[in-house]
C-alpha cells in the first residue's frame, strides 16, 4: 500500500534517519516507537506529504488516501459541531446535491423515449449506486455515532466549537477523520485528549476499521490492543517486529543482549588486532601479516549498541512525617459554577491508599482535587487531616518553574542527601540527560516543562500525592519510573488519569465522576472497568426474572446507592470538624463507613461462594440423572459400581445442599 526506499532525512547535517525502508500492507496495524526526538512525528509527517525528505522515496498509489491526525492541528471556530464535523462528507454531500440537480431535470422532461433521457436515466442510475455505496443516506446517524463513541451527547451538536476546549475540539478533528474512512490511518498520540470510555471505543473502531493504521502513542493498553506490528527507530534506523508491543519488548530485550555480546566479541577481536600490529610493526619478517591486519582493522563494521536502556533506575521518595490516619473527608460536598458540577459527595480516603479519580472530562475530577486544595469554595463539609503535607501536580505547574535555572540547577535545588549524587541519572530516565540537563527552563518546551516539574515532586518530602493527568508528557520508560515511585510511596496518593495501563496495580480504589455524582468502586481500574461494563449491559437489557433483579441490586448495593451517599446512619454520625482542624478520635462516621465496607467484601465473597456451590449442585444433579437412567436400565441393574456411584454422588449433593444453606444464610447476615 505504501512503500519506503532509502529514507534519508538530516537536520542540521545530523541524520535522523540512514536509508530506512520498510512497507506499509493493508490492514497492518504499525506502533510507531522510539525514544522521544527519534523521529516518529517527522516520519508521520512524511508518509503524509506533509514534510519532504532529504533523501529516498515514499511511494503511494494514486487510489490510495491517507488521514492524518497530528498532536497539534489549527482548528475552526466558526461553526457548530455537527456542522464542522459534516465537513468529512463534503464529497458525499456534492454527490447528494447533483442527484438531486438529475431529479429535478428528470421530472421537468418529457422526452422520455430520446437517447439524452436515456443517457440521463443511466448517469443518475450509477450516481445513486454509488452513493447508496458512500453510505450517502445515513451519513447523519453515522456521524452522530462516532461523535458519542468519543464522548459528545447529543446536545452538544449544536453548540459552537469555540465553547470546546482545544481536546475536544481536537475530538472533532479525529472524527472527521475517522469518518472519511480513509486507506490509511496516521495518528499522532490520538489518546491524549480521551477519557477511557472513548479510548475503548476508538480501539474497537480501528480493529474493525479496514485499513492501515500506524500511530505514535504512549499508552501501553491503547496499542496493544490495537497493533499487530511494532517498528521502533533507533540510531538512525529502524527495526521491524511482526508482533504487539508487550512482545516487542521481550524481543528487544534478547537482541540487545545479544548486540553487548557481539559488541564485546568485536571489541575483544579490535583489541587482540592493534596488539599484533604493535608488536610486530618493525619486524620486517612480520610485514605482510602486519599489513593484512591493518587492512583487516579498516574494513570491520562497528557494532551500534541501541539506546542505553535506563529501566532499571528507581526513585524513591523522602521520607516524610506520618499524616493522620484519615487524610481527606468528604461529607455532602457539591460545587457548582452555572451548572452543577457535582453534589452528595461522601468519601474517606486513608492514609496509604492509593486512589483514582476517573470519568469523562469536565465532569468534576479537577474541581473536586481544588477543592481538597481549597483553592475554590465549596458546600458541605470537607475536611483535610492532621499533619498533611500535599504533593500537588497540576497541568499549570509547569509554569511555576524559574525560567533562568537550568534543568540540572532546578533539580539540584531541591534534591537531598545521596539522591543530589544520582541527579544526572535522574534526568536520564526523564529525557534530559547529556547537554540537555544545561538546558535553561525557558527554553523548553511545554512537554519538558511538565516532566522538569514531575521529577521536582518526586524529590519533596510530602505525604499525600495528588496528581491531575501525570503522563500526558511521559514516554513509556519514564511512566514506569513514576509508577514505580508511586507504589513504593508510603503516603496517600490521589491520581486523576485515563491511562489505564499506568493505573493498573497502582490503585486499589477508583472514584467515578458523571452525572453530578461521585461513584465508589473498590479494587483496581480493570475491575472499575469490569463493573461499569456490567451495569452498561444491565442497564440495557430488561431484567425478566427475579434472580436478574437481584443481582441489579446487588450491583446497585457494591457501588452505594443511585444518589452517591451512604447509608443514613454514617451521614447521620458526621461531625461537622473544620476543614483544616488537627485528627479527632475515631468517629461514628468512620466506624460505619469502615463496617459498611467490611460487610460489603464480605457479602461479595458470600456471593461469589454461593454461584459456585450452585453450579456444583447443577453439576452433581446432572450426573445423577444420567446414573438413573442407566440404572432404570435392566441390563444395568446388578451393575455395582453405577449403584455405588449413585450413592457417592447424592451424598455429595446432601452435603452440598446443606453448604449452600448455610452460604445463603451468612449472606443473608450480612447484607447491606
Amino acid at each position: 500500500m505504501i512503500s519506503v526506499e532509502n529514507l534519508f532525512v538530516e537536520f542540521s547535517a545530523t541524520p535522523l534517519y540512514d536509508h530506512v525502508s520498510f512497507v506499509i500492507n493493508d490492514r497492518d496495524r504499525i506502533a510507531l516507537v522510539g525514544k522521544n526526538g527519534a523521529g516518529k512525528s517527522t516520519l508521520l509527517k512524511i508518509l503524509c506529504g506533509i514534510q519532504q525528505p532529504t533523501g529516498g522515496t515514499v511511494a503511494i498509489p494514486n487510489t490510495t488516501t491517507v488521514g492524518y491526525l497530528p498532536q497539534v492541528m489549527k482548528l475552526q471556530d466558526d461553526t457548530t459541531v455537527r456542522d464542522e464535523t459534516r465537513k468529512a462528507f463534503a464529497e458525499t454531500i456534492r454527490m447528494g446535491r447533483k442527484l438531486e440537480e438529475m431529479q429535478r431535470e428528470m421530472a421537468e422532461r418529457t422526452d422520455y423515449e430520446t437517447e439524452d433521457y436515456m443517457a440521463l436515466v443511466e448517469r443518475f442510475t450509477a450516481l445513486h449506486e454509488r452513493y447508496l455505496m458512500m453510505g450517502g443516506e445515513q451519513y447523519e446517524a453515522v456521524m452522530e455515532r462516532t461523535l458519542q463513541g468519543l464522548g459528545f451527547v447529543r446536545s452538544d451538536l449544536d453548540r459552537p466549537t469555540s465553547e470546546f476546549s482545544g481536546g475536544w475540539r481536537m475530538r472533532i478533528e479525529l472524527a472527521k477523520i475517522l469518518l472519511q474512512k480513509p486507506d490509511v490511518l496516521l495518528l499522532d498520540e490520538p489518546t491524549n485528549h480521551l477519557d477511557i470510555e472513548s479510548i475503548q471505543w476508538l480501539e474497537q473502531y480501528l480493529a474493525q476499521a479496514p485499513c492501515a493504521v500506524v500511530l505514535v502513542s504512549h499508552d501501553r493498553a491503547f496499542i496493544n490492543n490495537v497493533t499487530n506490528r511494532t517498528i521502533e527507530i533507533v540510531c538512525g534506523r529502524i527495526e521491524d517486529y511482526k508482533v504487539k508491543y508487550d512482545e516487542y519488548v521481550v524481543l528487544r530485550k534478547e537482541r540487545r543482549e545479544q548486540q553487548i555480546r557481539a559488541y564485546e566479541n568485536q571489541q575483544k577481536e579490535i583489541a587482540d588486532t592493534k596488539a599484533f600490529i604493535e608488536r610486530f610493526r618493525y619486524q620486517a619478517t612480520k610485514a605482510i601479516q602486519v599489513q593484512q591486519r591493518m587492512r583487516q582493522l579498516e574494513k570491520i563494521v562497528p557494532i551500534h549498541i541501541d539506546e542505553v536502556d535506563n529501566s532499571a533506575l528507581r526513585l524513591k521518595f523522602p521520607p516524610c512525617l506520618r499524616s493522620g490516619d484519615y487524610p481527606v473527608i468528604c461529607d455532602e460536598v457539591e460545587k457548582s459554577y452555572d451548572h452543577l458540577v457535582f453534589q452528595h459527595v461522601n468519601l474517606i480516603i486513608k492514609r496509604g491508599e492509593k486512589v483514582a479519580f476517573v470519568g469523562k472530562n469536565g465532569e468534576g475530577k479537577s474541581t473536586l482535587v481544588k477543592c481538597i486544595m481549597n483553592q475554590i469554595p465549596y458546600g458541605g463539609t470537607l475536611k483535610v487531616g492532621h499533619n498533611i503535607q500535599i504533593g500537588y501536580f497540576a497541568q499549570n505547574q509547569a509554569q511555576m518553574l524559574d525560567d533562568e535555572l537550568t534543568v540540572f540547577q532546578t533539580i539540584d535545588n531541591v534534591a537531598r542527601g545521596e539522591v543530589r549524587l544520582r541527579i544526572n541519572d535522574i534526568l536520564g530516565a526523564f529525557m534530559f540527560g547529556g547537554e540537555a540537563a544545561e538546558k535553561k527552563v525557558k527554553f523548553l518546551s511545554g512537554g519538558e516543562r511538565s516532566r522538569l516539574a514531575m521529577i521536582r515532586l518526586l524529590l519533596e518530602p510530602v505525604n499525600f500525592l495528588i496528581l491531575d493527568e501525570p503522563t500526558n508528557h511521559l514516554d513509556m520508560q519514564s511512566k514506569d519510573v513514576l509508577k514505580d515511585a508511586i507504589k513504593a510511596f508510603d503516603g496517600t496518593a490521589v491520581i486523576v488519569s485515563h491511562d489505564r495501563e499506568f493505573l493498573d496495580g497502582l490503585v486499589e480504589k477508583v472514584y467515578e465522576f458523571g452525572g453530578g455524582k461521585v461513584r465508589e468502586y473498590l479494587g483496581g481500574i480493570y475491575d472499575w472497568i469490569r463493573s461499569h461494563e456490567n451495569l452498561a449491559q444491565a442497564a440495557m437489557s430488561q431484567p425478566s426474572q427475579p434472580a436478574q433483579a437481584m443481582t441489579a441490586k446487588q450491583g446497585r448495593d457494591k457501588t452505594k446507592d443511585e444518589t452517591g451517599r451512604t447509608n443514613d446512619a454514617q451521614t447521620a454520625g458526621r461531625s461537622k470538624a473544620d476543614p483544616k482542624g488537627d485528627a479527632q478520635p475515631l468517629t461514628a462516621e468512620v466506624m460505619n463507613y469502615a463496617e459498611r465496607k467490611e460487610r460489603q467484601r464480605q457479602a461479595s465473597r458470600l456471593q461469589k461462594q454461593i454461584k459456585e456451590s450452585e453450579d456444583r449442585i447443577a453439576r452433581l444433579e446432572t450426573e445423577l440423572q444420567r446414573l438413573n437412567t442407566l440404572l432404570c436400565d435392566p441390563a444395568n441393574a446388578a451393575d455395582m459400581k453405577l449403584v455405588n456411584d449413585y450413592t457417592a454422588q447424592q451424598a455429595d449433593l446432601d452435603k452440598e445442599m446443606e453448604r449452600w444453606e448455610l452460604l445463603s444464610e451468612k449472606y443473608e447476615e450480612v447484607k447491606i
